[in-house]
């Protein structure tokens, strides 16, 4: 059985689609999440739901379970950089890397079992906010080497 958007809406930001607060729902739910890979649980349900729909599950039912994560996180990534290509008529490539390396971040996170569910709100917000922003420095200090690299 397949979950309609509005259902998915409403388990991740307990508020179904458009209702009043569930912008804050989702801000709270994710950056309080007691591990990264509930951030992303939690995250933009919308287009999680279609990430889930039409790149994880079906390219989990042919590669082992972290490829899929990897790939979609990728897959996203690219999709952002093509939406700000398009808004400035120049190619940018920086949000597919970013992107795999939040995957990698998520699947590391989870393999040592890092979790922080028994600190306070903003403790939790801190941790996910401090994952996002080291994978984002990560992905700049990758991208000055490789410009260099290839100059």
């Amino acid at each position: 059985m397949t979950i309609r958007l509005n259902q998915y809406v409403k388990k991740r930001t307990g508020l179904g689609l458009g209702a009043s607060g569930s912008l804050q729902n989702m801000l709270s739910r994710s950056l309080g999440a007691k591990s990264f890979s509930h951030f992303w649980r939690y995250w933009n349900p919308i287009w999680s739901y279609y990430l889930s729909r039409y790149v994880m599950r079906p390219l989990s039912r042919w590669i082992p379970q972290w490829l899929a994560i990897m790939i979609t996180f990728a897959v996203s990534g690219a999709l952002h950089d093509l939406a700000v290509t398009l808004l400035k008529w120049r190619v940018i490539f920086f949000f597919t890397p970013w992107f795999a390396v939040m995957g990698a971040a998520v699947l590391v996170t989870s393999k040592l079992s890092f979790e922080y569910a028994n600190f306070p709100w903003a403790i939790r917000a801190l941790f996910n906010v401090a994952i996002i922003v080291a994978c984002y420095l990560l992905t700049t200090l990758l991208d000055e080497v490789f410009v260099q690299a290839y100059s």
